[in-house]
């Protein structure tokens, strides 16, 4: 992924095995990451238990937020493909208890529909 990508929020598959060891700490002894994308800093990790939000914050990105939402919670979830036009790939999710959904951007080289296919298995 380059600069400009990041700076336009689109996101890019990144190893699972080295995000796995990364998030060793964090993870359930039998928790395994299935898919990860990267935002400049930040993570979305699915895994066969839940979805994490990894927030790197400042300057350093030293400070880190880690947001783990169980698949349970997941109400629905909506994707808008890429265009000619439009570059640009996005995946809504609506969670239990928030009216507004968290919007993610993917670049047009990244399959949406593998993401949406990992999200939908553990959804319904």
């Amino acid at each position: 992924m380059g600069l400009f990508d990041g700076m336009m929020g689109n996101a890019s598959e990144m190893d699972t095995e080295k995000v796995q060891d990364e998030l060793e700490e964090l993870l359930a002894p039998s928790e395994q990451v299935e898919h990860a994308y990267k935002l400049i800093r930040d993570l979305f990790v699915f895994t066969n238990k839940r979805l994490i939000l990894i927030d790197k914050q400042g300057m350093t990105g030293k400070k880190t937020e880690y947001h783990s939402i169980p698949y349970k919670s997941i109400t629905h979830f909506s994707i808008e493909t890429a265009g000619t036009f439009d570059l640009e790939a996005e995946l809504k999710i609506w969670i239990s208890g928030s009216s507004a959904p968290l919007e993610k951007t993917f670049n047009k080289q990244l399959n949406i529909y593998k993401v949406q296919s990992v999200l939908a298995e553990y959804v319904l």
